[in-house]
């Protein structure tokens, strides 16, 4: 779970009277994230979009390792045919 600093926490209503000012503390590095409430509860967080494209980035990176990584598991593993299968399982044709 990612930390909040109390700098970091804005409410709904406060982001929406203020948000010019809650902007330019993004974009001016001021504050890394904010994380909006409403009542009560944490419910969206604004960054800037620097470090969203960076986090997306990083994403899809990380997608593309995982399929890397099931396709080099998959291209070692040993194939077996529908037919041997549904035989191992006891089934027929007829039962589908």
């Amino acid at each position: 779970m990612i930390a909040y600093t109390r700098h970091e926490i804005i409410s709904a209503t406060d982001i929406a009277r203020n948000f010019s000012s809650a902007l330019n503390s993004l974009l001016n590095n001021a504050r890394e994230k904010l994380a909006i409430s409403k009542n009560n509860k944490l419910e969206a967080v604004l960054i800037n979009i620097e470090e969203y494209e960076k986090l997306k980035r990083d994403s899809e990176i990380l997608e593309y390792m995982e399929i890397y990584h099931k396709i080099k598991e998959r291209k070692n593993s040993k194939t077996i045919s529908l037919e041997e299968s549904m035989k191992k399982q006891g089934i027929s044709l007829d039962d589908l």
